[in-house]
């Protein structure tokens, strides 16, 4: 007995270790492995299936093998409303959510801690409403006031644009959706977008046009970026080997997956052999029973490869691409966590950007803030202040949960002050100056104390309001910087009824002020500011919030002082379909300085309530890098904040340069009486050009001075260096 038990005891231990080892994990897979074995796994058939799409906003998966379809959502700042698989908008689906100002806003920020605050609020909801790539942030360079997206794009400055575009896509993947960089390059107008050929120098490219997108994939680690659909240098942005593979891929090291824009694609040969990995939307989607295999990267491709014409293993690296991102997102092993859907923090992110983006362009007189108890009666007029803008603009419309209007965040916050409103010019197809509108919001504005106007530029491809004069919208240009809707002649009665007048402006950038600026005391550039635009511009007006806001692009006195009007051209030569860029690195500030032209308001200009000093410039070198460093203190009697700006002015170098080049900027928020120190390094990189002659980034062995200071024409504190 006592023999059997020690036996039974021996079997036990021996079986409980061997069920120990069983339990033991398995050697986790890393993920390239994984995506190997599932290429192995798939047929042609399904390997061509997911690299084009199969509805509007989707491409194909493989359900056998687990993979999922890949959903997209247009939404560069907002989660775009729901459409069917073929183009229908419902406007049944229960799709609203958070309105954040638009990109333009954003940059005039000069917050690059928002931008990924920003980013992770259209990360959250995108992942909550079930989308894998959100179609943003574009960064294309602005420049010119004319094109129609300036809205949705953010500088004329790459360095301001990088460091934004690289919060935002942080942001966005830090919620387990994909950021998709857009549009990849030089979709700089929308007049003729999808056949225009753009020239540039090879200068111009490097320092102006791609920086941004080299900031996307080095420093943002974005997973996706998106061709544009003009030709670049004589070939499609979308099929462009040079582009796609020399520069963005075997240059700078880009793993993900590149996407065209929606029916951007041309040719298959060249889709398959210059880069892309995905084709997006074709005009199929216009058609009742769209038939997704007619795609340039469908059947074709199929019957390329059986042929052998084009070898199987140009698919998997396309596969290799997209798996690549669905693993990074946890597509595939469905652990991604849920996002949230427009909450209070969201719509407190909305707000804070629109509170930190509004600039005060001018403020006579200390006009601004108002002071309530002293105000019986304040006329709000122009049809803007009471109009909702999110469902503007084309691709990048939100439906949002609300929106707060400018007129409706007065009335939040004014308290005992009496409102009243009156429209003042009308929004329809080629609208003009309306005499009775005019005469009715002169007689309101005469009777009041002050009058506050909200107007300026409204978006177009707008489903409430259509208007073949359409401003800040997809696929058009805006005609000229002139005021749409003979608001130049409503302003200028209203001023002279009442010269107590704050005018605030709405729209993507620049506009011609020239009529009334000057018998007008203060302005106001609101952009698009999203769903809590009203109260962040009321609490501006009313003191509640201390303006904070910076221009991210130079305001120009009028139409013909732009460098694409004086230099370069624009919107090119639409006989010959070719625009060529020769204003060339004197884009927006660089050619305003450079060839001393007086903006009307210049880049980086924003007012405060209170005032800023600059002191104590201390420049260290070292072997390949300055420190700099140097004191803001508040020298009023209101919290601000102030964005100091560091901008390097170089000696005379090998090749001709701007006067300077923003380099370094941050955002410092101070008390009454506060003062704060703020450094800054500077890596050689800082001080190098882009030589075309010698296709090489270099730096002269000469004198470098660093300028701080307030905007680019308002340096407030210099030394010199050699470097």
């Amino acid at each position: 007995m006592k023999h059997n038990k020690i036996v039974m005891t021996f079997f036990i231990c021996i079986s409980t270790s061997l069920n120990l080892k069983a339990q033991k994990p398995a050697v986790e897979l890393s993920v390239e492995t994984k995506i190997e074995a599932l290429i192995k796994k798939m047929t042609l058939e399904e390997k061509v299936y997911m690299i084009h799409a199969n509805s509007s906003f989707t491409s194909g998966g493989v359900k056998r093998l687990g993979i999922p379809e890949l959903v997209t959502s247009d939404g560069p700042h907002g989660v775009r409303p729901e459409f069917g698989r073929d183009w229908n908008l419902d406007n049944n689906s229960l799709d609203s959510g958070t309105y954040l100002p638009t990109g333009i806003c954003l940059a005039a920020t000069w917050n690059s801690e928002l931008g990924y605050a920003f980013g992770s609020v259209l990360g959250s909801e995108a992942n909550y409403r079930g989308k894998d790539i959100i179609l943003g942030p574009g960064i294309n360079i602005i420049r010119s006031p004319l094109n129609g997206r300036n809205f949705e794009y953010q500088s004329e400055d790459p360095f301001l644009v990088s460091k934004m575009a690289v919060g935002y896509i942080k942001g966005v993947q830090s919620q387990g959706v994909s950021a998709c960089v857009k549009h990849f390059i030089a979709n700089n107008q929308e007049t003729k977008r999808t056949s225009i050929d753009v020239q540039m120098s090879d200068r111009a490219m490097r320092e102006i046009y791609l920086p941004g997108f080299k900031a996307a994939v080095q420093l943002g680690g974005v997973n996706t970026v998106m061709g544009s659909y003009n030709k670049f240098r004589g070939q499609w942005a979308s099929e462009n080997n040079f582009l796609l593979t020399q520069i963005l891929k075997k240059e700078w090291g880009f793993k993900g997956m590149v996407m065209s824009d929606w029916d951007a694609v041309h040719s298959t040969v060249q889709a398959l052999w210059s880069g892309l990995d995905l084709e997006m939307g074709t005009d199929l989607h216009m058609l009742p029973n769209p038939d997704y295999s007619k795609f340039f990267m469908a059947d074709s491709v199929l019957k390329l490869v059986k042929a052998g014409k084009i070898p199987e293993y140009i698919i998997d690296e396309k596969i290799r691409r997209k798996l690549y991102i669905m693993f990074k997102t946890n597509m595939i092993d469905g652990k991604r966590i849920k996002g949230q859907y427009n909450t209070p923090a969201h719509q407190k992110t909305a707000l804070q950007v629109a509170s930190e983006g509004i600039v005060l362009l001018k403020n006579r007189d200390k006009i601004l803030p108002i002071n309530k108890t002293e105000t019986r009666k304040i006329a709000v007029i122009g049809y803007n202040a009471d109009r909702k803008q999110s469902m503007g603009g084309g691709s990048s419309q939100v439906r949002a949960f609300y929106e707060i209007t400018a007129l409706q965040g007065i009335r939040n916050i004014a308290g005992k002050t009496e409102i009243v409103y009156a429209p003042g010019y009308e929004i329809k197809r080629d609208a003009k100056a309306n005499p009775e509108l005019i005469k009715n919001a002169v007689s309101i504005a005469a009777a009041a104390d002050m009058v506050i106007y909200v107007g300026g530029s409204t978006h177009g491809y707008d489903y409430s309001v259509w208007s073949d004069n359409a401003y800040d919208a997809e696929d058009t240009d805006k005609p000229d910087m002139n005021l749409p809707f003979g608001q130049d002649e409503l302003i200028m009665a209203l001023v002279k009824a009442n010269p107590k007048l704050v005018v605030v402006l709405m729209g993507g950038g620049a506009l011609d002020m020239n009529k009334w600026l000057d018998e007008t005391p203060a302005v106001i550039q609101s952009w698009y500011p999203g769903m809590e635009g009203g109260n962040a511009l009321a609490k501006i007006l009313f003191g509640e919030l201390n303006p904070s806001g910076k221009l991210p692009v130079t305001f120009p006195n009028k139409l013909a002082d732009h460098p694409s009007q004086q230099m370069g051209e624009y919107p090119g030569n639409l006989d010959k379909l070719t625009v060529h860029y020769y204003d060339d690195i004197y884009v927006g500030y660089r050619y305003y300085d450079t060839y001393n032209v007086q903006p009307q308001f210049a880049f980086g200009h924003g007012l405060s309530y209170t005032t800023f000093e600059y002191g104590n410039l201390k420049l260290i070198p070292t072997t390949d890098k300055v420190i700099v460093s140097f004191t803001i203190k508040n020298t009023g009697d209101k919290a601000g904040a102030e964005v100091a700006q560091l901008y390097i002015k170089p000696g005379t170098s090998l090749l001709p340069r701007p006067e300077k080049e923003l380099k370094e900027f941050t955002k410092i928020f101070l008390q009454p009486g506060e003062s704060k120190t703020v450094s800054f390094t500077l890596n050689k990189d800082a001080f190098m050009y882009y030589n075309d002659v010698l296709h090489a980034w270099v730096m002269d062995k000469i004198n470098y001075d660093i300028l701080v200071g307030s905007t680019s024409r308002d340096i407030r504190i210099s030394g010199k260096i050699k470097m």
